[in-house]
């Protein structure tokens, strides 16, 4: 007896559009290690700084509350998956978000998380409880 199991009737066109959607194994790969590092607080954190703007290390440590060592390792690693990008002026290096693309990702995310009702700290909040920030986008009050 074969261990294969029988598809039911499937549209072909439907299966060869499909198709067509499917990223390559080497695409999804980089993907995910794009959406991995975002995958860290400290790193979507200090995103959340550049996307508002372009900042130094020690700028960037000083508002983190974080080392400017533990700060220089987050940025080469985002850095390397050309999520941010750095500029030199004077003794200073000043970091932004590489593109418009980075930028829309995480606006996306932050809609993304405060759309309806969610979990934060194992309680619900709806967006009445938000207000809205400089990006347009509903973010919940510290506190």
């Amino acid at each position: 007896m074969s261990e294969e199991c029988e598809l039911p009737d499937v549209d072909q066109a439907r299966l060869a559009e499909a198709s067509r959607h499917l990223l390559s194994d080497e695409l999804a790969a980089e993907l995910a290690e794009t959406f991995k590092m975002l995958a860290d607080p400290n790193r979507v954190r200090l995103v959340s700084l550049l996307a508002g703007m372009e900042l130094c290390v020690g700028e960037l440590a000083v508002v983190l509350g974080m080392s400017m060592s533990a700060v220089s390792h987050q940025l080469r690693l985002l850095r390397e998956l050309r999520l941010v990008k750095a500029r030199r002026e004077g003794r200073h290096m000043y970091y932004s978000l590489d593109d418009d693309h980075i930028t829309l990702i995480y606006h996306h995310g932050i809609d993304h998380v405060l759309h309806g009702p969610r979990a934060i700290r194992g309680q619900v909040v709806r967006d009445e409880h938000a207000s809205t920030s400089s990006h347009g986008s509903m973010v919940r009050p510290r506190g």
